[in-house]
């Protein structure tokens, strides 16, 4: 067993997730319901409730929430605070897999305290994907790291601003939130195994 965690040590588990994400994030629209738009729609709304294929997207937020708790764990060392924070923000994502988003078809009945309960948890989600990005900035080395953490937490920040200010773009601002989000989790994780 001993082996199997220093190998995995060694090994990063977010980067190949993050590309099966991206794939998922671009190609099950085309499966899933009618009248879903990358544009207008989110990941979250892939994986509703009622939604054909919703299990896909439900499976892709549960194998990177994990992913991401398991590189805190595996890679951070004796950063306590950073590996808290991590798996809250792993948690949360791994339950908006659990708890589902109300389907995009307005007409079908569907559970209102999932769809509630799937927002919050989206919502911790944000904040401490936020809160992750900002505090590296106090563990990484050089003042570029420093520079690229903070500037991650403020397009984070300010993309899912414009998600509430112009959501008929929801789709496409989600969609760089995420490769933003996880393109740079997978550059710091292989910067921490690293060293």
């Amino acid at each position: 067993m001993r082996e199997g965690l220093y190998w995995l040590g060694k090994k990063q588990l977010i980067l190949p997730l993050f590309i099966l994400l991206c794939v998922v994030m671009f190609i099950l629209p085309f499966y899933s319901a009618d009248g879903y738009s990358i544009i207008r729609h989110t990941t979250s709304q892939l994986g509703a409730q009622l939604t054909p294929n919703a299990w896909v997207m439900n499976l892709m937020f549960m194998a990177m929430g994990l992913a991401c708790i398991l590189e805190g764990w595996l890679h951070l060392k004796g950063f306590w605070f950073h590996k808290v924070v991590i798996s809250v923000f792993g948690i949360g994502l791994m339950m908006t897999a659990v708890f589902h988003h109300a389907p995009i078809d307005e007409g079908l009945a569907f559970n209102v305290r999932e769809d509630m309960l799937h927002s919050v948890f989206a919502t911790i989600v944000g904040f401490s994907f936020t809160l992750f990005s900002v505090s590296t900035a106090f563990i990484v080395t050089k003042n570029k790291e420093r520079a690229v953490s903070v500037l991650v937490a403020f397009m984070a920040t300010g993309l899912s601003l414009l998600m509430a200010f112009i959501p008929q773009y929801s789709g496409v601002w989600q969609r760089l939130i995420f490769i933003i989000s996880f393109t740079w989790l997978v550059v710091f994780f292989k910067s921490v195994i690293i060293k």
